[in-house]
């Protein structure tokens, strides 16, 4: 197995936004190769805990021989979606702080069997937990419609009608089983002039691993059980890496700090409703000096909120 190795993006602000007490319970939702786990113990005392969750089952490997012997560490494989649970077998009531890297990591982009990147020929794989239906699976059997809403509503790609089409039209002949055939079927589905900005397999392929993976139903359904896993004066830190993962948690972030929202001409509140969180700051991105040195820094956005 390759070291599961990843660079954290915008690492510093992070670790900063979660305002760590040495003696705080934290949870670290995709652990990976370890590096928030490993910024966030530096700062807990003997007496602070992590819970360093993912669900791959490579990274769990290299979590557990990193933090062995160490007692404050508990490493569980599991998706972050199952954090009330998780916690909850912990005999662990509220936590102090939970960060949450959205991104691939380095180590699944860069290991060819995994099938994440469009930059190198490999089997169309691309599942996080390595278990389940993979990218394969869903290009040989969803139907012309499906692929079309997939790559539409995932990938915000405009040519999803023409490239489900020759998606369904390749199969017909064979079933497509690597990255390479998937990428040439997408640029044979566009202009030229649709080539030159970026990859032209990039919106494609990030619409299929976020429908592989479920990560925008599973970061939905999350966010409140997140929320809810804090103490008071809690911090939850996301760090999101497109758009669409972008806009649904600053919406929530924004409902959770909306207080009263009764008509404006009423004389009183009826309605009791209160901030239940307040934001640090709106949004960082990363410097300037940070994507020089890391290009796949440019899309990346950390947010947070304090729970009150």
């Amino acid at each position: 197995m390759s070291e599961f190795s990843h660079k954290p993006v915008l690492f510093h602000e992070t670790i900063e936004a979660l305002r760590i007490k040495p003696d705080g319970i934290y949870v670290d939702c995709t652990a990976g190769g370890g590096g928030h786990s490993s910024a966030v113990l530096e700062k807990l005392s003997p007496d602070g805990r992590l819970i360093a969750i993912d669900q791959d089952p490579e990274a769990i490997a290299v979590l557990k021989e990193k933090f062995s012997g160490d007692s404050r560490v508990e490493v569980v494989r599991k998706n972050f979606s199952e954090i009330k649970d998780i916690l909850s077998e912990l005999n662990i009531q509220a936590v102090d702080g939970i960060l949450a890297d959205l991104g691939v990591s380095s180590h699944q982009l860069d290991t060819d069997e995994r099938g994440f990147s469009f930059h190198r020929d490999a089997p169309l794989d691309m599942r996080m937990s390595m278990e389940g239906p993979s990218a394969a699976d869903i290009v040989n059997t969803a139907s012309k419609q499906e692929l079309q809403r997939i790559i539409y509503t995932y990938g915000e790609e405009k040519y999803a009608p023409s490239i489900a089409a020759n998606i369904v039209k390749y199969r017909s002949q064979k079933p497509i089983e690597t990255t390479f055939e998937l990428v040439d079927i997408i640029k044979n589905s566009m202009p030229m002039k649709a080539k030159r900005d970026s990859h032209p397999a990039r919106r494609t392929f990030q619409a299929l691993r976020i429908e592989v993976n479920g990560e925008l139903d599973k970061l939905d359904a999350s966010l409140d059980r997140m929320f809810d896993a804090l103490k008071p004066g809690g911090i939850l830190a996301i760090i999101t890496f497109h758009s669409l993962e972008d806009k649904l948690v600053k919406r929530r972030f924004n409902s959770y700090c909306e207080g009263c929202t009764c008509p404006a001409d009423f004389p009183v509140c009826v309605c009791g409703k209160k901030p239940r969180g307040k934001l640090p700051f709106k949004s960082k991105a990363p410097s300037q000096d940070e994507l020089n040195d890391n290009y796949r820094a440019h899309s990346a956005r950390l947010r947070a909120i304090e729970k009150l």
